[in-house]
């Protein structure tokens, strides 16, 4: 009678109220969450949502149907993880973070390593967000908005500056505050990282700016600094170590998260997820150094 994939379509509507917003999460376009909806609906015999001003709704119906759906979610995950987990080795630690920060992490890797010979640390090196859920990765270091579902701890602030390079301020002038980047080329994620919020707050702070180069990285992002070409939002522990780059203006206060170390709750407990995690918190802070400078 069901299909996951429809449910899955069916939950995500329920979480973000607009089949726009659904097909974003789940990376489809807004006509396919509309047919795996009402073809959902058809089967059922029952409305699950109602489309009213402010977006999509459930129905009465849809609200008694949702903590079943939750319920068939959680065991797909489950078996997901189950059933990646069985090819792994039992002695490597999956750890997603953005490529800059594996090379700084190193030191702090040959430390664990030294304390657990019997474990190894792998990294996924992602900007994007790896779903720990469905065992993408064990262990995420992770800056900005995250997954309720996931468990962590905070370890430093996460602060985003504007930069340009020496030689694009010298040929256009230096922007002094966020309403002159209207007026400047600009640097930006493409597509692939359209949620991130460097994405968002540029459309949102200079949406008649001058897109001239984007990429799917924050190093992408850096480079395209570096090279003169435009203006870029980047880290500040990244940026400010960068002999070629300029610091125009910021912090920005709406760029500023947490980095926090996150793991499912239910690989929390595995003894080697549990190993590096505890051992991350307990370097909490020669990891804020790695991470916030």
């Amino acid at each position: 009678m069901f299909d996951w994939n429809d449910l899955r379509h069916f939950l995500a509507v329920a979480r973000r109220g607009s089949t726009i917003a659904a097909g974003k999460a789940l990376r489809v376009n807004q006509s396919t969450v509309h047919r795996r909806l009402a073809g959902l609906e058809k089967r059922i015999g029952r409305k699950l949502v109602k489309r009213t001003a402010a977006g999509y709704r459930l129905t009465a119906f849809g609200i008694e149907m949702l903590p079943h759906a939750e319920r068939v979610e959680a065991a797909v995950g489950d078996l997901e993880r189950h059933v990646k987990g069985r090819g792994r080795d039992p002695g490597i630690i999956r750890v997603t973070c953005p490529e800059p920060i594996v090379q700084r992490m190193a030191p702090l890797i040959e430390r664990f390593h030294a304390r657990n010979p019997d474990l190894r640390v792998e990294f996924v090196m992602s900007d994007r967000y790896l779903d720990l859920a469905k065992g993408e990765a064990d262990v995420a270091l992770r800056s900005g908005d995250t997954d309720d579902e996931l468990v962590g701890r905070k370890i430093a602030d996460s602060v985003w500056a504007v930069y340009a390079s020496r030689a694009y301020v010298e040929r256009h002038g230096r922007p002094e505050r966020v309403e002159d980047l209207s007026r400047h080329a600009l640097i930006s994620f493409d597509e692939s990282m359209s949620g991130h919020r460097v994405a968002k707050w540029l459309a949102a702070v200079a949406p008649e700016g001058r897109i001239v180069a984007r990429n799917n990285s924050v190093l992408g992002l850096l480079y395209a600094a570096k090279s003169g070409v435009g203006i870029a939002a980047l880290p500040t522990p990244i940026a400010d170590g960068e002999p070629d780059l300029v610091r125009v203006f910021g912090p920005v206060a709406e760029l500023a998260r947490s980095w926090r170390v996150l793991a499912h709750p239910e690989l929390r407990r595995a003894p080697r997820v549990a190993a590096f995690f505890d051992f991350l918190v307990a370097e909490r802070d020669a990891l804020k150094t790695i991470l916030a400078g």
